[in-house]
C-alpha cells in the first residue's frame, strides 16, 4: 500500500488512536511491529496516518493490546475501512487542508454542538451573510475565491438538512445576533434563517442575552462534534492558520463540561426563538 503524501485529520486519529492503545499497554513500536509481521518503520507510518490499515490488523492489534472496549474496537474499524470521497474533495486545491477535514469530520460526526459569541454559527449562516464575512476578514481575495468559501460553507450544511440529519445544538450570544455582518435587510433573513432552522426536531438554537450575570464566557467559539463512542470526539477551534482539532480525553472532558455549563445559562429553545423575533423586529 503506498504511502500517504497528506493524510486527512481522520486518517491521523486512527494512527494516533492506535498508537494511545499500544502506550496503555506498555508495548514499544517495534514490539507493536512484530506482532503484525512488520518493522517499526511501516508501524510509525500506521500511527502517523501515513499507512493505512486493515480490518485483520486493527483487530489483532486491539486484541493483542488487550483492549475490552467493543464499541470504540468497532469504531476504529469503521474508521480504517472506510473509502468514502465526500463533495469536499471538489475543493482541495483550492482551500486549505484543515476546510478538508472539517467537513469529513462533519459527515462522519454522530451529534454536533456550537458556541459562538461574534458570528453566526457556520450552519446556520445564508449565503449573503457568509459572502459578506468572507469579503471582509480577506478584503485581498478576488470574488472568485471568496465565491469559493461561500459555496463551501453552504455545502457544509447538508449534515443538517439531509434526511439523515446530524442532532445540532447551538448557543449563540445575543452579540453575534446583533452585528449586522451585512446590510440591515441581510441582517433580517440572517436572523430569520436561524428562526426557521431551530423549528426543525434535529435543531436546537439558544441564546445568551447581554443581560446575565457571572457569565465568563468559553474564551472562543467552539465546535464540538461527536464521535461514536465518547473517547473519539472531537473539539474545533479557530487557530491562525485555520481550524484546529483537539482530541486529547482530558480537553475533550473540559470542552463538554464548558459547553454544558454555557448550555445552563443560556435561554430556553422557545424563548430564545422569542429573542431572536424581538432583535428581527428591531431592525
Amino acid at each position: 500500500m503506498p504511502r500517504r503524501q497528506q493524510p486527512t485529520a481522520r486518517q491521523e486519529r486512527l494512527g494516533a488512536e492506535l498508537r494511545k492503545l499500544r502506550e496503555a499497554a506498555g508495548l514499544k513500536g517495534r514490539e507493536a511491529a512484530a506482532l503484525l509481521g512488520t518493522d517499526s518503520a511501516q508501524m510509525s507510518q500506521i500511527e502517523a496516518g501515513t499507512a493505512g490499515v486493515s480490518e485483520e490488523r486493527v483487530r489483532r492489534l486491539a486484541a493483542q493490546y488487550a483492549c475490552t472496549d467493543e464499541a470504540l474496537v468497532e469504531a476504529l474499524v469503521g474508521m480504517a475501512t472506510d473509502r468514502t470521497r465526500g463533495w469536499w474533495e471538489e475543493y482541495r486545491g483550492q482551500l486549505p487542508t484543515p476546510f478538508m477535514d472539517l467537513p469529513e469530520l462533519e459527515h462522519h460526526a454522530d451529534y454536533r454542538w456550537d458556541v459562538e459569541f461574534l458570528h453566526v454559527p457556520g450552519l446556520l449562516q445564508t449565503a449573503d451573510y457568509a459572502r459578506s464575512l468572507f469579503a471582509y476578514v480577506n478584503p485581498e481575495f478576488p470574488t472568485s475565491d471568496v465565491e469559493h468559501w461561500v459555496d463551501h460553507r453552504m455545502k457544509r450544511r447538508v449534515i443538517i438538512e439531509r434526511a439523515d440529519p446530524v442532532p445540532y445544538e447551538a448557543v449563540v450570544h445575543e452579540a453575534a445576533l446583533r452585528i449586522r455582518v451585512g446590510d440591515r435587510t441581510a441582517a433580517r433573513a440572517q436572523l430569520a434563517r436561524v428562526l426557521e432552522l431551530s423549528e426543525a426536531e434535529h435543531v436546537t438554537v439558544r441564546v445568551i442575552p447581554f443581560d446575565l450575570d457571572d457569565f465568563g464566557g468559553a474564551g472562543s467559539a467552539m465546535v464540538y462534534a461527536g464521535g461514536p463512542v465518547p473517547r473519539l470526539d472531537t473539539v474545533v477551534r479557530d487557530g491562525p492558520s485555520g481550524p484546529v482539532f483537539i482530541d486529547a480525553e482530558a480537553q475533550l472532558s473540559r470542552y463538554r463540561t464548558l459547553f454544558r455549563r454555557v448550555e445552563a445559562v443560556s435561554l430556553d429553545p422557545d424563548r430564545s426563538r422569542d429573542f431572536i423575533h424581538r432583535l428581527a423586529k428591531e431592525m
